[in-house]
Parts: structure tokens; sequence; C-alpha cells
């Protein structure tokens, strides 16, 4: 019986530690989604660089694709402008192992190019832990129907 009452309590505490790394992970990456949203509305080349990975693949709802260099770019450049706050809805993480796949609505205001307008799309964001943190490996946009 208290074999039975050990093992029991050894699987509950086992439980309870992945619960609590879960959750801590999922933090973790909610923590670069801001920093991320936070750089697209006032870019910085040095943070971006930090956050993002260099073989990234960033796809907008147009269906361009961006490397890494040319997504800063267009952010420094003014390319892409978010003017104001980045609202996002509707979040949903999953995480399985050292990769984060982040789901939400985004809503904005741009000024791309001197151009004013306004997107709401679906974002697909995918992570990847490193060492160093959680960094964007990939995103994907799709326009909301």
């Amino acid at each position: 019986m208290i074999r039975k009452l050990l093992i029991f309590s050894c699987l509950l505490i086992s439980t309870t530690i992945c619960f609590a790394q879960e959750k801590n992970a999922e933090k973790e990456v909610d923590k670069a989604v801001d920093q991320l949203i936070g750089l697209m509305v006032n870019p910085d080349s040095l943070g971006l660089d930090q956050l993002l990975l260099n073989n990234l693949s960033y796809g907008h709802s147009s269906g361009k694709v961006q490397t890494k260099q040319e997504f800063i770019h267009s952010l420094l450049s003014g390319e892409s402008d978010f003017v104001g706050d980045i609202i996002l809805g509707d979040p949903k993480t999953i995480i399985q192992g050292n990769i984060a796949l982040v789901r939400h609505k985004l809503m904005a205001q741009t000024n791309d190019k001197g151009v004013k307008g306004s997107v709401n799309l679906y974002i697909l964001l995918i992570w990847s832990k490193e060492k160093s943190g959680w960094k964007l490996l990939g995103r994907q946009a799709v326009k909301v129907p």
C-alpha cells in the first residue's frame, strides 16, 4: 500500500512539474511575441537582429516572403510602417518541445511608403527555443475573410 502511494505521489509531482514548465514556456513565448510587436511599431535593428533567426521566413498576406534582412530593412526604411498600437486578438499557443506555434488576429493602422492603410490579418508565428531564448523562425499572414 505504501509503495502504491509513493508511486502515485511521484506521478503527481512529475505532472505538476511538467505543467509548471509548460506554463513558464508559454509566458516566455508571450513575452517574445510582445517584443516582436513592439519592434514592429518602433523598429530597432539590434533588437530585431537578436529576436529573429538568420533563416527567418516572413510571409505576408500578399504572398510576398521576406528574409530576415529584407524584413528588418522594410521596417527600418518605412516600407512597412505600423502607426500606433498593433492590436492582437484570439491568441492560441501550442508548444511542442523546442518549437512554439502562435496564432492570433492582428489589427493595425499602417503608413507603408507614406500610404495610409489598415490591416486585419490572421497570423501564424513559428518560434524556436534557442540558448538565448525564443527566436522567430517563421511568420505567415492571411487576410481575414
